[in-house]
C-alpha cells in the first residue's frame, strides 16, 4: 500500500509540471532529484519553536501536578490545614480538570488551537498569582481550580496542535517530547520545591505561561484547523512556514483539503457523532485505557510522593530529587524509541511496569505493617515509587497521542472532550480519596492499583492498534476493518 501510495505521489507531481519531484519517505515529504532542493523537511526552525511552544503548556501542567508533594507539610502548617483540607486543596486540580476536560475539544475547535492558548495562560498565571499571594484557604483552592482548568485543556491542545503541524515520520517523537514535559515540570516542583518556600515555588511556576505568551507570537496555527473552517490561503502560508520557504507544499495542502471536505460530506459534527459504528471501538479503548491509567494511581504519586516516601520510611528530599532523575532519563528513552518500537509496545511495557511497581509498593507496606525485614522494606517502596514513576514516564503520555491519532478533525473534538472526562473524573477519585485509603490500608491501596494496571496491559494487548508511521487515512481504515 505505501509503495503504491509513493508512485501515485510521483504521477500526480509529474502530471502538475514538477517532473523532477519525487516522493521522498525518509524526508517524510516532497523533494527533487538533482536539480536543487525543495524537501517538505521533518524539521524546520519554526517547527522547532512552535513545539516549543506547545511543551510550555505540558511543562506548566507538570508544575500543578507536581506542587503539592514537596508543599504538603509546610501549607498545612502556615495555613493551618487538617489532611481533609489540604485532600480538597490536592483534588480540585482534578476537578478543574474535569471541566476543562469537559470543553477541550470543543473550545479548540471552536477558537483554534493557537487562541486557546492565548486564552489558557490568563488561567495558568492568574491561579499561580492566586496561589502565591493568598491568605485564606479558599483562595489557595481558587487558585488550584484555575490550574486545574487549564490542565484540563491543555493536555489535550498540546498533542493535538503538535500532531497536526509534524509529518507522520516524526509525529510521534515530537508528541511525546512535549508531553515528556509535563513529568519534567513535576520533577522541577519535586528538586526545587525541596529547597524553596511554597510560595516561592508558586511564582517561579508562572514561568512557563510568561514564555509561551511570549513565543505565541512567532507560530502558526495548525494547518488541520484553518482547512476545517475554511482559511484555505492561511492554511498554505502555515505550511510554507512550518517546512521551509523553499518547500513544495503543494502536495500536502492539498491532502489536508481533501481530507477535510471529505469529512463535511458526512458529518454534522455534533457531539453524537462520536457514537457512529466506526468510532466506538477507538472511543472505549482510548477512553478505557485512561480510565485505568488513572485508576492505577497516576495522580496519588505525582500529589503525594513526598508523603508516601515518608511513611514507608524514606527521605523526602532524597526520594523526590531521585524520582526527578528517573523521569527525565526514561522519558528520553521512551521520545527515542517510540517512532522506532512503536506506540502499542512501549504502553504495554508501561502498563507491566505499572502493574508490578505498584505491587511491590503494597510489599514493602506489609512488610513494614507487620515489623518484617525492617530495613528492607524502606528499600522496597523506594525501588517501586521510582519503577513506578518511570514506568509513567515511558508510556503516559501515549493515550493522548492515540487520541489525536485515531480520531479524525470531525469528531476529535468530541472524542477529546468524552476522554479527558472520564480520565479526569478517575484521576480526581482518585487523588481525593488517597489520603483516606492509604490511612485504612497502605497495602491495600497499592494492591488495587496494580490490579488495574493489570487490567490496563489487558486492554492494551487486545485492542489498542499500531498507528506508527501510518497516515490517518489508513489508520482508520484498519480500524473499520476490525470493527466489521
Amino acid at each position: 500500500m505505501e509503495q503504491q501510495r509513493n508512485e501515485a505521489t510521483e504521477r500526480l507531481l509529474s502530471r502538475q509540471g514538477h517532473p523532477n519531484l519525487v516522493y521522498n519517505e525518509e524526508n517524510g515529504g516532497v523533494g527533487v532529484g538533482d536539480e536543487g532542493l525543495v524537501t517538505v523537511s521533518n524539521f524546520t526552525s519554526i517547527l522547532g519553536l512552535s513545539t516549543l511552544t506547545a511543551a510550555c503548556i505540558t511543562f506548566g501542567f507538570g508544575c500543578a501536578i507536581g506542587y503539592s508533594s514537596p508543599t504538603q507539610s509546610s501549607i498545612m502548617e502556615d495555613l493551618g490545614l487538617s489532611v481533609a483540607e489540604f485532600s480538597l486543596f490536592g483534588s480540585i486540580l482534578s476537578i478543574g480538570s474535569l471541566i476543562g476536560a469537559a470543553i477541550s475539544g470543543k473550545i479548540t475547535d471552536l477558537f483554534g488551537r493557537k487562541m486557546t492558548m492565548w486564552i489558557l495562560n490568563l488561567f495558568y498565571i492568574g491561579g499561580w498569582l492566586a496561589i502565591a499571594f493568598t491568605k485564606a484557604p479558599s483562595l489557595l483552592n481558587l487558585g488550584r481550580l484555575s490550574l486545574g482548568f487549564t490542565n484540563g485543556i491543555s493536555n489535550y491542545l498540546a498533542s493535538i496542535y503538535v500532531a497536526e503541524i509534524t509529518t507522520k515520520n516524526v509525529r510521534g517523537r515530537f508528541t511525546i517530547i512535549v508531553q515528556l514535559l509535563t513529568g519534567w515540570g513535576a520533577s522541577f516542583m519535586f528538586v526545587v520545591g525541596s529547597f524553596v518556600h511554597w510560595r516561592t515555588l508558586a511564582l517561579l511556576a508562572t514561568i512557563p505561561g510568561l514564555l509561551q505568551l511570549l513565543l505565541l507570537f512567532f507560530i502558526p496555527e495548525s494547518p488541520q484547523w484553518l482547512a476545517k473552517v475554511g482559511r484555505e490561503k492561511e492554511l498554505e502560508a502555515a505550511l510554507l512556514y512550518l517546512r521551509g520557504d523553499k518547500a513544495d507544499i503543494s502536495h500536502e495542502a492539498t491532502e489536508i483539503k481533501d481530507y477535510v471536505e471529505s469529512l463535511k460530506s458526512f458529518s454534522s459534527e455534533g457531539i453524537l457523532d462520536i457514537f457512529q459504528k466506526q468510532y466506538v471501538r477507538p472511543l472505549l479503548t482510548v477512553a478505557g485505557v485512561l480510565v485505568l491509567m488513572n485508576l492505577g494511581g497516576i495522580n496519588a504519586l505525582a500529589y503525594y510522593s513526598g508523603a508516601i516516601f515518608v511513611s514507608a520510611g524514606v527521605s523526602s528530599m532524597v526520594g523526590l530529587i531521585t524520582v526527578a532523575a528517573t523521569q527525565t532519563v526514561i522519558g528520553i528513552l521512551g521520545a527515542t524509541l517510540i517512532d522506532k518500537l512503536g506506540r502499542r509496545p512501549l504502553l504495554l511495557v508501561s502498563s507491566a511496569g505499572l502493574c508490578f511497581s505498584s505491587f511491590l509498593i503494597g510489599v514493602s507496606f506489609f512488610l513494614k505493617d507487620f515489623n518484617w525485614w525492617d530495613q528492607g522494606s524502606p528499600i522496597v517502596a523506594f525501588i517501586g515509587v521510582l519503577m513506578y514513576m518511570g514506568s509513567y514516564a515511558l508510556g503516559g503520555v501515549l493515550p493522548l497521542l492515540l487520541l489525536s491519532e485515531l480520531f479524525p478533525i470531525n469528531v476529535k473534538g468530541s472524542a477529546g472532550s468524552i476522554c479527558n472526562l472520564m480520565g479526569n473524573f478517575t484521576g480526581w477519585l482518585v487523588a481525593y480519596y488517597f489520603n483516606f485509603l492509604i490511612e485504612w490500608s497502605s497495602t491495600g491501596i497499592f494492591f488495587i492499583f496494580s490490579a488495574f494496571s493489570f487490567a490496563n496491559f489487558i486492554l492494551t494487548a487486545t485492542m489498542v492498534p499500531e498507528t506508527k508511521g501510518r497516515t490517518v487515512e489508513e489508520i482508520r481504515a484498519s480500524i473499520t476493518h476490525s470493527s466489521d
